[in-house]
């Protein structure tokens, strides 16, 4: 029997640490490959850990509530095999054809030198061990040339023998061009995060609940924000009349063919990115006094989940998708969102925000903006009012279906012209929606 080293998984960019929430399996229990053994948090999301092997757990060491860092060990089993010990990454998918050469080991050397300097970013959308990333780092390996690596691993991952055979081979295939990464983001000069406290009284019945580990992270997030950047805020009345209408009746056929729900959320996010698509300079972020514009148009999406938290899935690359493929998107984030089923990366690499805050019957909001984005959008609540319409024989007062959008933009690198022309064409989107729209 051999024993392996169950290591807590990369989670994507800026995931350093997890906290342990619950095992789902104890000492001296057996699992089976791709068992999700425990339950662990993020600062991104809550989410679940699987074996990459069967065997039987031996030894717990991180438990409850403690925290432990990427690339840690979690967890000793006991697997089939000869003596000596394993960890999550060592086990291969495949056996290799010969030993590795010295240039392959002097790689591997460069990779786990703590000294050794990273060049290279990942976003994301990218999921990589930390020795994966270790060596694609040190062979100076970019993004888009990782994306050209086929791996063997769980879903597709890049495993150790993936990345250095491709190192191996690197010489003998066509020269890929090489994407330029843009500079590390700079932390921001430190800022208080809270103000000076003001002693509070707790009279007789109060009752003290203290805050749960999300409400503690959104609330400094939330602070930090504030601090980091200028908001304004603008506000624009709509004629959704035609939207209204339009998804009336449209929502049952769709709802028959597609085995989804139609809800507004989908016509919004494409209104979103067609503006965006006019104003670029909206989809942007601030490193040091670099603007960064974003290539891919992301879009957060903000969710409240039943225990009155908060959090911001992410559709990847919403210019790419049908309004039905919107729909379906949205609403799996949402239904994930708030079943504890998103993955860390669900919620990672939002480029604008959209928050629905109609969906509680108020009329408008002020959202503040995440970073490190640079504007959000609040949906109102849609009202039937009187409106007066321009008709060619004159003024007249009819009854519409009207919603107030409220959109947040940091003052730094967004200034009422661009914040408000942004509004105003997703506004334009929406108010003279096509009723001819196929969905």
């Amino acid at each position: 029997m051999a024993e392996y080293k169950l290591l807590l998984p990369s989670m994507g960019e800026g995931v350093m640490e997890a906290t342990i929430i619950t095992w789902l399996f104890n000492e001296g229990d057996s699992v089976k490959e791709d068992d999700s053994v425990v339950e662990i948090a993020t600062d991104k999301v809550d989410s679940d850990v699987p074996t990459p092997v069967s065997g039987k757990i031996v030894k717990i060491l991180k438990q409850k509530d403690e925290v432990a860092k990427v690339g840690e060990a979690i967890a000793i089993l006991e697997i089939e095999g000869e003596g000596g010990n394993t960890s999550s990454e060592e086990v291969k998918t495949e056996t290799p054809t010969s030993a590795p050469d010295a240039e392959t080991l002097k790689t591997i050397e460069g990779a786990l030198n703590p000294t050794a300097t990273s060049h290279v970013e990942y976003s994301g959308d990218l999921y990589l061990s930390p020795l994966v990333k270790s060596i694609a780092q040190q062979e100076n390996i970019s993004e888009t040339e990782l994306k050209t690596i086929k791996g063997s691993g769980l879903e597709g991952r890049i495993t150790k023998e993936d990345i250095l055979a491709h190192v191996a081979n690197r010489g003998n295939q066509p020269q890929t061009t090489q994407a330029v990464s843009a500079p590390a983001v700079s932390a921001p000069k430190s800022v208080a995060t809270t103000a000076v406290a003001t002693p509070i009284s707790v009279a007789a019945g109060d009752e003290i609940i203290p805050m749960d580990r999300m409400r503690k992270i959104i609330a400094e997030n939330m602070v930090k924000a504030k601090h980091i950047a200028p908001h304004v805020t603008s506000f624009i009345e709509t004629d959704v009349t035609n939207v209204v209408k339009w998804r009336n009746k449209h929502k049952d056929i769709f709802e028959k063919r597609e085995g989804e729900k139609l809800t507004f959320m989908p016509i919004f996010v494409k209104a979103i990115v067609k503006a965006i698509q006019d104003y670029p300079m909206i989809n942007v972020s601030i490193n040091g006094e670099n603007i960064i514009k974003k290539k891919n148009i992301n879009i957060g999406m903000a969710t409240a989940l039943p225990d009155g938290n908060l959090i911001v899935p992410v559709i990847k690359n919403a210019d790419q998708l049908s309004l039905s493929g919107l729909a379906k998107a949205i609403n799996d984030l949402a239904y994930r969102a708030r079943n504890k089923k998103l993955r860390p990366e669900d919620t990672q690499g939002a480029t604008y925000t959209i928050s629905n805050v109609g969906s509680f019957g108020n009329l408008m909001g002020t959202p503040i903006i995440p970073q490190p984005q640079v504007a959000i959008l609040a949906i109102g609540a849609i009202v039937k009012k009187p409106a007066v319409l321009e008709t060619k024989d004159g003024d007249v007062i009819a009854i519409r279906q009207l919603m107030f959008m409220s959109h947040s933009y940091d003052h730094r690198v967004v200034d009422g012209s661009l914040g408000g022309m942004f509004l105003k064409h997703v506004h334009d989107y929406l108010q003279n929606w096509d009723m001819n729209t196929e969905v």
